[in-house]
């Protein structure tokens, strides 16, 4: 099955479950991503838009640098002016999430894709404004944030709220990429006390897919898989998206252990562990 044969149908839903089919299942064992349609009805996602939108006037109370901008690291000022508008954790800072619809309907995925015993990891919001060309999601890789355990099994849903394209900045995979070694990252300004993000590159010759979604459908991805996304070049759309990471519960209880909540106020002696972790692993 081609990625392009997933537009435009229409998913399943039996209550809060989603039936993910074999030829989705196949598709995201082999190349590390999916897009799954209408996950969501349009009256769900009504019911997130207008919270999703307090967090980004700052009306919504997030403690230091779990409102930041992706791209610079600046926290702590207007969110109006970043770039790549991120919120770590917002069922943390906005209780009445906790067991919306998508929580409970990406862990019915995790489970179809990944097996029993996935849990939620944790959320994060990620917004693109209009006219934000700046708004470049660097080429990397999710587990080089996440310690490496022998459960690997993750399932990432990204449920976008508005609908998404080059133009505005969608998701781009690079295929199969989840079966090779975790390639070498590197904090995006050298600092990563002041900014979280880890970079890596492209080989020469690879070519990411853009993945476009409508409002409503989400893309599901493995933690090792190469990702990124381009600026927000359109003059009118913005790019909102809602992000669901699951794990296996054991691998979870190991994040919690070492004091890892994929918070960005995590303690740099933290941070400084699980890179440990992973460089020991990769």
């Amino acid at each position: 099955m081609t990625d392009t044969d997933y537009l435009g149908r229409m998913g399943t839903r039996d209550g809060l479950r989603y039936i993910v089919t074999q030829a989705e299942r196949e598709h995201f064992a082999q190349e590390g991503y999916v897009h799954l349609s209408s996950v969501l009805t349009e009256d769900e996602v009504r019911t997130l838009d207008p919270v999703y939108d307090a967090f980004m006037r700052g009306e919504v109370p997030v403690a230091g640098k779990d409102l930041n901008d992706m791209v610079t690291g600046e926290h702590g000022t207007d969110p109006a002016g970043y770039a790549i508008f991120n919120v770590m954790l917002p069922r943390r800072y906005y209780p009445q999430w906790q067991g919306n619809a998508f929580e409970q309907v990406g862990h019915s995925i995790a489970e179809q894709l990944c097996g029993e015993g996935m849990t939620l990891d944790f959320d994060q919001l990620l917004a693109k404004q209009p006219g934000r060309e700046d708004a470049v999601f660097a080429w990397h890789q999710d587990q080089a944030y996440w310690i490496s355990t022998d459960d690997r099994r993750t399932a990432t849903c990204w449920l976008a709220l508005d609908d998404t394209s080059p133009e505005n900045g969608c998701l781009q995979f690079l295929p199969g990429s989840h079966r090779e070694p975790v390639r070498p990252h590197h904090p995006a300004t050298g600092d990563r006390a002041r900014q979280h993000t880890l970079v890596t590159d492209l080989r020469p010759g690879e070519a990411p897919i853009p993945i476009s979604i409508r409002r409503g459908d989400i893309t599901v991805h493995n933690e090792g898989v190469l990702h990124g996304s381009g600026g927000n070049r359109s003059t009118t759309s913005r790019r909102r998206a809602y992000i669901y990471a699951y794990r296996s519960i054991d691998t979870v209880r190991q994040e919690r252990a070492l004091g890892f909540t994929h918070s960005h106020n995590d303690d740099q002696q933290v941070l400084n562990s699980v890179d440990g972790l992973l460089a020991t692993d990769s």
